[in-house]
């Protein structure tokens, strides 16, 4: 495990770079926001990122307490690893980030790699209230669980339950979304959002 590197900065600032501010951590912790992940699951899903460099981040994530790593029981019987109480704490840190980020998203670029569950968290930034959110993309599916205080704030494919709402757009929409160039709402009123659902997230977004 290698050893802790540290700015030596008596600054709260300092003192968290000194924890998430390598290359790739704060990216493993948008993965494991969406719940507990399997390594090869993690990998597949950070492209460019070494197999050397992603183990040596979950070991020193997990050393400094955001992370741990559990054994599934059987049939599954494979490790995972999952964000702690205080890993979960740096939702809003990313969130702030993404926010601050919209401006130099632009137009994709053609090495840029995406997934459709990155998508999750810039709709999240958008969405009020309470309940399961089901999105679907050209891309794929992903879910959302809106004004979760603990536990995964969202997951990978159809929601696991029959959710609250629904919303069906075209990537396009989705990445003006991201880029902030357009509201959740802005959407839905002019239709390039299909909303459908009877829970009070479905309800709030057709009566805004």
């Amino acid at each position: 495990m290698s050893p802790r590197r540290s700015y030596d900065q008596y600054c709260s600032a300092a003192r968290a770079l000194d924890v998430v501010g390598d290359r790739w951590t704060l990216l493993i912790v948008r993965e494991l926001l969406g719940g507990p992940r399997r390594y090869t699951d993690l990998h597949a899903d950070l492209p460019g990122v070494s197999t050397d460099v992603l183990a040596s981040r979950l070991k020193d994530m997990e050393r400094d307490g955001l992370t741990t790593r559990r054994r599934l029981p059987p049939p599954g019987a494979a490790y995972v690893y999952e964000l702690t109480a205080r890993g979960g704490q740096l939702l809003p840190v990313l969130q702030a980030l993404g926010h601050w980020g919209q401006a130099r998203l632009g137009e994709r670029r053609p090495t840029d790699a995406v997934r459709a569950h990155w998508f999750a968290l810039p709709l999240l930034r958008s969405l009020e209230g309470e309940g399961l959110v089901d999105v679907r993309l050209e891309e794929g599916n992903f879910h959302l669980y809106v004004g979760a205080e603990e536990g995964p704030v969202y997951g990978d494919g159809p929601a696991p339950r029959e959710p609250d709402a629904r919303l069906v757009l075209d990537t396009g929409t989705c990445t003006a979304i991201g880029r902030g160039e357009l509201s959740v709402l802005e959407a839905v009123r002019t239709g390039l959002v299909e909303v459908t659902g009877d829970g009070a997230p479905a309800k709030a977004l057709r009566e805004a």
